[in-house]
C-alpha cells in the first residue's frame, strides 16, 4: 500500500478536527460564524498565494479558466459549506460527533463516486467489503450519539 500517502491523509483528517475547534474560537472572538469563515478563507488564500509565489507556480491562461464548465467551481462552495458548518455545528455536536458524521457522509458519497466513476474518479465497484467498512463507520456514529 501507499503508506506515506495514507499517513499524510490521516494527518490531514486530524487537522480537520483541530480546524473546527480553532474556527469556533475565531467565531467567539469575531462574533459571527460568517466572519469566522471569511477569516479562515482569508488566511488560507494568503498562505496559498505565498506558497504559489515561492514555488513559482505559473498562472493559468484566462482562456483556460473561462473555458472550464461552470459547475466545477462548486468545489469552493462546498469547502465554504464545510468550514461554515464546522463553525456552527462543531461546538453544538462536539468534535467527535461532527467528524464522525462528516466522515460517514463522505464515505457514502465516495462509494457512489467510485462505483460510477463520477467526477474523474476511476471506477471501483461497490462490494461487500466496502459496504461493511462504511457500515462500521455508521455504527461508530450511532455509538457516539448514544452519549
Amino acid at each position: 500500500m501507499q503508506f506515506a500517502a495514507m499517513t499524510l491523509a490521516a494527518l490531514v483528517g486530524a487537522s480537520l478536527a483541530i480546524q473546527i475547534g480553532l474556527n469556533a474560537m475565531v467565531r467567539v472572538q469575531l462574533g459571527h460564524p460568517v466572519t469566522a469563515a471569511v477569516a479562515n478563507f482569508a488566511v488560507g488564500i494568503v498562505c496559498l498565494l505565498a506558497f504559489a509565489v515561492m514555488a513559482r507556480v505559473p498562472l493559468p491562461a484566462l482562456a483556460q479558466v473561462s473555458s472550464a464548465p461552470p459547475w466545477i467551481w462548486l468545489g469552493g462552495l462546498l469547502g465554504a459549506l464545510y468550514v461554515g458548518s464546522g463553525i456552527v455545528l462543531g461546538p453544538q455536536l462536539g468534535a467527535g460527533m461532527f467528524m464522525a458524521l462528516t466522515v460517514a457522509g463522505q464515505l457514502v458519497a465516495a462509494l457512489v463516486l467510485d462505483h460510477y466513476g463520477l467526477l474523474g474518479f476511476p471506477v471501483r465497484p461497490v462490494d461487500l467489503g466496502r459496504i461493511v467498512g462504511v457500515g462500521l463507520v455508521i455504527a461508530g456514529v450511532v455509538v457516539l450519539a448514544r452519549q
